[in-house]
């Protein structure tokens, strides 16, 4: 790494929260544009960039996973169950992807699990091919390619405070968040756009494309073997116990999940695509701007990001923000217009972006560098699990009633939850980043 250049800018990197503080003077945040100082750092850089393309790659093989099944089934169960089908990977190696995380060299685990979702996502294109489609088979590989995220994951995101300053973490998870919002809309819009050019099978080979961006960029890493003392391998139970004794980090996960489960609607956008905002049976454009709309929101967020760095009361601004996504939620049920329920997506993927800011830097700084890869690996399971329960709960309950009851009963409780979540739990609220007692009250 060309440390001069980095301190230059941002300071000198630090390993761990427990470290000395760096009293390096940083250049101010901008006031409302997205805060750069993170990608004076080579490491970082070389990452971000390699994101822009993987995450444009994955958007399409997650949106082409669900326009298949419905065009194979025609059921919103069927994908509700295909989104349980990933769970169960995610949660298994979710937690010993953590453990693992802090046992090995992070960087290896990066190269193996990497090549490992390319991999998958090419059998995906092989089973996509004309007269092979089976529904089993893109189960199976979605299982597999869910284990091999599962502990990417919570390595990539454990490595982040090892390679920038930990002042600027807050900025690079922003930074992060805005690709990945870039991603969402891109990515869906192309699928709507190359689906009835090219077919399903190239949306996958594009994805198994896309992953070379980021192999290069791990690749350029230094060495990341865990920091502190090691005694064999870490254990995931040690993992669940630390994270009992830390109220604070506990309840940036509980305000997720109420979140995710009952305020994410999207196993619904392809039946909404057809049958309330008129699209034709595959859903076509209707359904790329569906599953585009809140990264609209999270990119426009990212890109006013600034603002961000210099909130302290972070625990209050995760409940604000979470209880706007309900709104956001509750009002896009209640819509036929197609322009209409864009703009209420996109007013929930802001409020998003700004609760994943401050959960991810929370989680990030709070935990010991030791312990990071496993609360890492819980964050993931969270995130990326409490979706895929939603779209199962969401499937099935769209079903039984309307996906109108659906979405908007999601949303109302999602208010309600969190609400309540937040009063039961003070230790999120009282949070102030400026007193450094995660765990006061």
């Amino acid at each position: 790494m060309d440390r001069a250049a980095a301190r230059s800018v941002t300071g000198p990197s630090t390993s761990a929260p427990d470290d000395p503080p760096d009293h390096t003077p940083l250049p101010p945040p901008p006031r409302w544009g997205p805060d750069l100082r993170p990608l004076a750092v080579p490491e970082y850089r070389r990452l971000f960039i390699g994101q822009v393309f993987t995450v444009i790659g994955t958007q399409l093989t997650a949106v082409a996973v669900q326009a298949q099944i419905f065009d194979i089934t025609g059921s919103s169960a069927w994908v509700g169950v295909s989104s349980l089908v990933a769970l169960v990977p995610l949660v298994v190696f979710g937690l010993l992807g953590g453990a693992i995380a802090d046992t090995y060299d992070r960087r290896t685990l990066l190269m193996i699990t990497s090549s490992g979702i390319a991999l998958t996502s090419i059998g995906l294109w092989l089973a996509a091919l004309p007269d092979s489609e089976s529904v089993w088979v893109i189960l199976a590989l979605l299982a597999l390619q869910s284990g091999f995220f599962a502990v990417n994951q919570p390595t990539r995101s454990a490595i982040i405070p090892r390679i920038v300053p930990l002042a600027l973490v807050p900025s690079a998870n922003a930074l992060s968040t805005t690709i990945f919002a870039a991603g969402i809309i891109i990515g869906p819009l192309l699928l709507g756009i190359l689906l009835p050019l090219v077919g399903l099978p190239w949306l996958y080979f594009l994805d198994a494309l896309a992953t070379v961006g980021i192999l290069y960029a791990v690749f350029r890493l230094p060495h990341l073997p865990p920091l502190g003392e090691r005694r064999g391998r870490a254990k995931v139970v040690d993992g669940l116990k630390y994270l009992k004794l830390k109220p604070l980090l506990l309840m940036t996960f509980v305000v997720d999940i109420i979140a995710m489960v009952f305020g994410m609607p999207r196993a619904l956008f392809p039946q909404m695509a057809t049958e309330t905002f008129g699209g034709p049976p595959e859903g076509g454009l209707a359904l790329g701007w569906l599953n585009a709309a809140m990264g609209i929101g999270t990119l426009i967020g990212g890109l006013t990001s600034g603002w961000l760095q210099r909130v302290h009361r972070q625990g209050i601004a995760i409940i604000a923000a979470i209880v706007l996504w309900g709104v956001a939620v509750t009002f896009f049920g209640m819509t036929s217009v197609l322009w209409l329920a864009v703009l209420w997506l996109a007013i929930g993927g802001w409020a998003d972006m700004v609760s994943a800011t401050f959960r991810t830097t929370i989680l990030q700084v709070e935990a010991t560098d030791e312990m990071r890869g496993r609360m890492q690996g819980v964050f993931l399971i969270v995130v990326a699990g409490g979706p895929r329960v939603a779209d199962l709960a969401h499937g099935f309950a769209a079903s039984a009633t309307t996906t109108e009851i659906a979405v908007v009963a999601g949303g109302i409780l999602t208010v309600v939850g969190v609400v309540v979540a937040a009063w039961l739990g003070p230790s999120l609220w009282r949070f102030d980043n400026r007193k450094h007692e995660p765990d006061a009250g």
